[in-house]
Parts: C-alpha cells; sequence; structure tokens
C-alpha cells in the first residue's frame, strides 16, 4: 500500500490512533489526525482537527483509520464510506504493511483467555529461536511495528471485536476464536451480531491458511473462510488428552507431552492448546514447542511468592464473578481466597459457592466489597477485614504448609487501587513481606 502523497485520515488519538498517525507520517502521507478531545495527544507533522469531527477532512481524504474505541457506525465514517473513501480500523491499516513484507500474522480473538493465548503463542515463538512481535490489541499497536528497524519472523496479535469491525485486507496465516459469551453488546446490540463481527478474522484468510474455534461453536454459520477449518477441542484441530496434545488435519500430525507444563488450572492447559495448534498452523513443528517457557501473565493466576510451604497467588485480573470462578477452580491445593474491593452491580457472588467448597479451607472479604460477598457465602468459614493488606495479614495467620492464598477478587480495584494492575503489584509485595 504505498502511502506517499497520499491523504490519511486519523479518527481517534488514543494510543493505536497515535502509532496510526506517526507510521502514516513515515511513510510519507499527508495526515490529518481528529479527536473530540481538545486536550488529545498531538502527532509532529500532522494537521489537528481537536474538540470536533470536521466531515470536510473525512471527504477530502484518501483512507480513513480508526481508533477501536469509535463504533464503525459513526456518522462521519458512515459517510465517508458512502462517498467511496477506503475506511480501515488501525490494525487492519497496519496490518497490510505486515502482510506486504511477508510477514505471517498469528492473531487470537475471542471473549475471554485471548490474551493469554497471544502471550502463549509469542513465548512458544520465542522459544524456538524465532523473533516476534507482539501486539495488537495487546500491549503495542500493531502501526508501531512498521517503525521499527527490523522485521521479526511473526508478528503475533490480539485482536478485539472493536478492530474487527473495520476488518480491511487483514489476512492471518493462523487464527483463533477461543470462545464467545455475551460482551461488548452496548455496541454489537446482539450476540450474532458479536458472532459475525468476530468472525471477520476469517473472512480475507488465504486456502493456505488455518481458522481455528471452539469445538461445540457453530461461528462459521456467520461468515465464510478460505482457511482451513480446525476444531478447539476436537479433531482435525487440537484435543487435551489427559497428559499430552493430540494433534490431527493440521501441518504436523502427533502428540506433544503436556508435563512440562507448569501452568495453574485447566484453563491454561486449554490456552496452551490454542496456542500450540496456532504455532503448529504457522509452520513449527510439534518438537519445537517448549511447553516449559510458558509463563503467565502477570495478574493472571500469576505465583508471585512462596514460604514456609505456603504459595500466594495474584490473579488480580480476575474482577468479576466469572473471572475469579476460573481462577479458584483452577488451583487444586488447599485454599485461602481472598475476595473482594468495589463490587459491580448486579454481582451474584453466591455462584462462588459451588468453586469454593471444592478445596477452600477459608475466605477472607475485604474493601468495600466485602461484606456483601461474606452474606453470600456459605460453604466455608467466611470473615471480613477492611482492606487487601488485612486480608494478606489474616492469610498468613491462617495458612498451613501446602496451602495457596488465592487473591481472585471477582470485584474492581477501584475503592483502594487505580486498577486491578496495581492491586495485583501490590499484593505481590504484601505477600513477600506477611508474616505468619
Amino acid at each position: 500500500m504505498e502511502l506517499s502523497g497520499r491523504r490519511v485520515l486519523v479518527m481517534g488519538m488514543g494510543r493505536s490512533g497515535v502509532s496510526a498517525a506517526q507510521y502514516a507520517m513515515a511513510a510519507g502521507a499527508r495526515v490529518t489526525v481528529t479527536d473530540m478531545r481538545e486536550d488529545a495527544p498531538r502527532v509532529l507533522g500532522a494537521r489537528h482537527t481537536y474538540g470536533e469531527h470536521n466531515l470536510n477532512d473525512f471527504m477530502e481524504a484518501d483512507i480513513v483509520v480508526v481508533s477501536p474505541g469509535i463504533p464503525a457506525s459513526a456518522a462521519p465514517l458512515c459517510a465517508a464510506r458512502d462517498a467511496g473513501k477506503r475506511v480501515v480500523s488501525e490494525l487492519a491499516f497496519a496490518a497490510q504493511w505486515v502482510q506486504e513484507h511477508g510477514i505471517p500474522i498469528i492473531a487470537v480473538t475471542g471473549t475471554n483467555g485471548k490474551s493469554s493465548v497471544t502471550w502463549f503463542v509469542a513465548q512458544l515463538l520465542e522459544a524456538a529461536g524465532r523473533s516476534v512481535f507482539l501486539g495488537g490489541n495487546f500491549g503495542t499497536a500493531l502501526s508501531e511495528l512498521p517503525l521499527l528497524d527490523r522485521c521479526p519472523d511473526f508478528a503475533v496479535v490480539e485482536v478485539s471485536s472493536y478492530q474487527l469491525e473495520l476488518p480491511g485486507d487483514l489476512a492471518p496465516t493462523a487464527a483463533a476464536i477461543l470462545n464467545l459469551t455475551p460482551d461488548h453488546l452496548m455496541r454489537h446490540g446482539t450476540m450474532e451480531c458479536y458472532a459475525a463481527t468476530k468472525v471477520r478474522l476469517f473472512g480475507r484468510m488465504k486456502p493456505s491458511g488455518f481458522a481455528a474455534i471452539p469445538s461445540n461453536a457453530t461461528l462459521l454459520e456467520h461468515g465464510g473462510t478460505d482457511a482451513t477449518p480446525l476444531w478447539l477441542g476436537a479433531h482435525p484441530g487440537v484435543v487435551v488428552d489427559t497428559h499430552r496434545l493430540v494433534f490431527e488435519g493440521t501441518p504436523d500430525d502427533g502428540s506433544l507431552n503436556l508435563s512440562p507444563l507448569r501452568l495453574l488450572g485447566d484453563h491454561n492447559r486449554q490456552n496452551a492448546a490454542a496456542a500450540a495448534l496456532l504455532c503448529v498452523c504457522a509452520g513449527l513443528r510439534r518438537e519445537d514447542l517448549d511447553l516449559s517457557a510458558l509463563t503467565a501473565l502477570p495478574h493472571r493466576l500469576e505465583p508471585v511468592h512462596s514460604d514456609s510451604g505456603v504459595t500466594w497467588v495474584n490473579d488480580s485480573k480476575a474482577t468479576n464473578v466469572d473471572a475469579a470462578l476460573v481462577g479458584i477452580a483452577g488451583i487444586t491445593s488447599p485454599l485461602i481466597v481472598l475476595l473482594g474491593g468495589a463490587g459491580k452491580e448486579g454481582s451474584d457472588y453466591g455462584r462462588l459457592n459451588t468453586a469454593l467448597q471444592a478445596s477452600t479451607r477459608e475466605v477472607i472479604c475485604f474493601g468495600a466489597a466485602g461484606p456483601a460477598i461474606a452474606a453470600q457465602i456459605h460453604c466455608v468459614p467466611v470473615r471480613v477485614v477492611e482492606t487487601l493488606a488485612d486480608a494478606v495479614d489474616a492469610a498468613a495467620t491462617a495458612a498451613r504448609a501446602n496451602d495457596v492464598v488465592l487473591l481472585s477478587p471477582a470485584c474492581a480495584s477501584f475503592d483502594e487501587f487505580r486498577n486491578f494492575e496495581e492491586r495485583g503489584a501490590a499484593f505481590a509485595a504484601m505477600a513477600k513481606e506477611a508474616k505468619p
């Protein structure tokens, strides 16, 4: 895609919008950036329209690049498409450069687990000696890749449904939709629209590509693909079979021993299976895949300290009941579970009882939602404290050898902390200082 001299309008000056504008500028485009915020970040050399979206900017552009926070249904974008303008997401804008430079894209989407699987794919590739760009919806915008002084062997990208509203010519070599549960319906309206948006990930893939979906899903009813379809959890595809992964209908069929995997939770076995399948479909051999290289993302069932036989696990990313259920079910050792923080309207903490009764010795509730949570937990002993620090102290006193102290809060962090990352980091520091 030749950009030199072309008129590029970038709508939305968040992280990805700034990166897209910088890439377009470096490629010689005449760039205008627009944002409703008067104080949005500025891009050196670009023309700025801030505080409004001027329709003339859209009509004069050759290409309109859209940040993910802006829906494809926005009036200026509809007008631009009606006028025959090329309108694409930031990720699609950068993907065209990546594809033209022969860099295979491995793409991951889904409602849950996409960050972990993207992270695992990158770790497996790097452990096999491949260079990797890791980004998309995860961390670094894909538009930063053309600005680097090197071309990696692979671009591994997490892709959101927002980015897939305007997918352009995005054509991954290997891609997966991990799962689909109700989410972002304020934007997509219905589950049918949400599913159809996700399936756009496969729409431009070539016959040489591989598209993986859950074995219990009918996602391809919402959109076709020329790629080879594979199953997550069935064959053709990959199956978790006790202590091994079994691949059939892939470029390298056979099995892979799971015993080197050190991650907590059955869900991470499934995540590792999806990551391994994508790597095999992108050209790696099974023998190149080192599952011992996989580590948890920070704040997602992340072991942060071990002392006197007690292991402390940070699952601060579990900011709702569903996420906490996964974290609690992922550990079979005797548990002390820390629940609390800023509760979310409509949360049914009673749903935690079934998971808690399996191996939990005690629940310690803290923060603004602590009393409300404690009132709904009836299967194990419960106590209520004021702060996360109080909860850590109480857990340290109660813990025995072979126990796991799990922070899986089922709540947001905003009563004490700015975000779940700050809460998780505080928990890790407290755990290292905790005294039984």
